[in-house]
């Protein structure tokens, strides 16, 4: 299975992202990677936000971030478990 990509845009850094980046990139489980921009300028100017396996997770703190980036992992794996186990069937 590949590792989840958690990617984050320098420029929302301002909200406090860069603990979550340097969380995620230390982490093995994980790819953390920050560039220069995602293309999504007005989520970044108004919260934090991260792209998680190429979807935008967005929150109004950073804790509530870390939390849905943690929610939608688990809900993206259920999917792919209920998927596979339909086409088992088929």
């Amino acid at each position: 299975m590949m590792k989840p990509m958690i990617e984050f845009c320098a420029g929302n850094m301002h909200h406090g992202t860069e603990k979550l980046l340097d969380k995620y990139e230390a982490d093995d489980d994980f790819e953390g990677i920050e560039y220069g921009c995602l293309g999504n300028c007005g989520e970044c100017y108004l919260k934090p936000f991260a792209l998680v396996n190429g979807s935008v997770v967005a929150a109004d703190s950073v804790e509530e971030l870390e939390l849905k980036i943690e929610k939608f992992l688990i809900d993206e794996e259920e999917n792919m478990a209920a998927l596979d186990k339909l086409l088992d069937t088929m």
